[in-house]
């Protein structure tokens, strides 16, 4: 995992601390690989932690930015930020809710992903970006955010799940830090359902303390 942070006003970033106003999300594709008829060699390779960092940033910055590089693979299962779970603040114990204990924000602004799709079975490439904005508690340190990603089929029911943190590094003086994260999970296509119809979803893992 890298780190990054980036500068900027305290007071802008208290008010998107404050208000949940950050900048929407956006899923797009990095190219796209689609295996059978013998093309054996196709990787997904093309996306990179420094590429979401990029895009995370243009945000901030008032830039939509572009995750596109290439078509998305046909059949590619959609990655979005859950509605709710694509965010999560932090509060001071005893006082979620509180818009003056704000430690800090976690924000989910950014997804990609690319897919290899055999029959009975699709490999995808993800990868998702994001940033933690200091609050009026902030502090200078590290903070640890859970992160839970999971394959739903049409059903919504679960198929497939990826379980990791991820860590940015806080400083009073560089109010807002940028995460990114790329991994690989690959899952079952059930006899008669179509790639397409499987979603893929990221949310922050709300069950640690003073989350809100």
């Amino acid at each position: 995992m890298r780190r990054r942070s980036a500068t900027a006003g305290f007071a802008v970033v208290l008010t998107l601390g404050l208000c949940g106003c950050g900048m929407p999300s956006l899923t797009s594709g990095f190219g796209s690989s689609i295996l059978g008829g013998g093309a054996s060699s196709a990787k997904v390779d093309s996306i990179t932690e420094e590429q979401l960092l990029s895009a995370a940033k243009a945000d901030v910055n008032g830039g939509a930015g572009s995750l596109s590089t290439g078509a998305i693979a046909h059949g590619c299962p959609e990655f979005i930020p859950e509605v709710r779970e694509g965010s999560v603040t932090i509060y001071e114990d005893g006082r979620v809710g509180d818009g003056l204990a704000i430690k800090h924000r976690g924000e989910i602004t950014k997804t990609a992903r690319e897919c290899i799709v055999e029959p009975g079975r699709v490999t995808v490439k993800y990868g998702f970006s994001g940033r933690v904005l200091l609050g009026p508690r902030g502090q200078s340190g590290s903070a640890t955010f859970p992160i839970n990603v999971f394959v739903t089929d049409a059903k919504r029911e679960k198929v497939a799940a990826d379980v990791m943190e991820v860590a940015v590094d806080l400083n009073v003086d560089n109010p807002i830090s940028y995460f990114s994260a790329v991994r690989t999970i690959t899952f079952d296509v059930a006899q008669g359902a179509r790639p397409g119809e499987y979603k893929m979803h990221v949310a922050f893992d709300r069950k640690v303390p003073g989350a809100g």
